[in-house]
């Protein structure tokens, strides 16, 4: 029998590390969701503290494309993502777009880390959802044309990942095995030697 949402959400916290937020322990990237819609407050909350997130020359290069459940934003999202991404990230009551402009607003120069501050932007978003109770997860299947497209998006702005947002669901709602293997099997990460170097390849001495 499939684990419940709550054993699945048990069981994806990381091991806890002394020091380290407890929302970060606890983000994971489901992809069951539930029908229970996303507060406008809640909403609010999470992009509140995207303002806070930091950017090149404080340019906060980011944009998010937010669409709840029915609304016209919603669809042109959906409508955007792949197949694979269509079959469960239709059940989640928020989807999300995000974008950068490439170039800077005070001179017009190109800006090479637009797409890593929206990647910084993300991740508060992620956080802070946690934070609220809520589960995102982010996709980079969807279709960037079309949705420059539907969106009628300038040149100068380059699409990150689309979202989606709300309440974990119950594994066994997800349309097939591979999702369902995938939703309730356990966390992996790298070692800290196999990406924090004080050379090429050669692991920092932590402790």
């Amino acid at each position: 029998m499939p684990a419940s949402a709550a054993e699945t959400h048990e069981m994806k916290r990381a091991p806890a590390v002394d020091g380290v937020l407890p929302a970060i322990l606890h983000r994971w990237s489901p992809r069951a969701f539930t029908d229970r819609e996303v507060s406008l407050k809640d909403l609010k909350t999470i992009f509140e503290a995207v303002r806070w997130a930091p950017s090149s020359f404080n340019e906060q290069p980011w944009r998010f494309l937010v669409g709840t459940r029915g609304s016209e934003t919603y669809k042109k999202i959906h409508d955007t993502l792949v197949p694979f991404n269509q079959m469960w990230a239709g059940k989640a009551p928020v989807l999300i777009l995000g974008a950068a402009k490439t170039r800077f607003t005070h001179n017009g120069d190109p800006n090479r880390v637009a797409l890593f501050d929206l990647g910084a932007a993300s991740t508060v978003l992620a956080l802070q959802a946690s934070a609220l109770g809520l589960a995102t997860h982010q996709m980079a299947g969807f279709d960037e044309g079309a949705a420059r497209k539907t969106f009628g998006a300038p040149e100068e702005y380059i699409f990150g990942s689309a979202i989606a947002l709300g309440y974990q669901g119950d594994p066994s709602n997800l349309p097939n095995e591979q999702m369902l293997k995938q939703e309730t099997s356990p966390r992996t990460r790298k070692q800290l030697a196999e990406f924090v170097w004080d050379g090429w390849e050669n692991a920092a001495k932590l402790e």
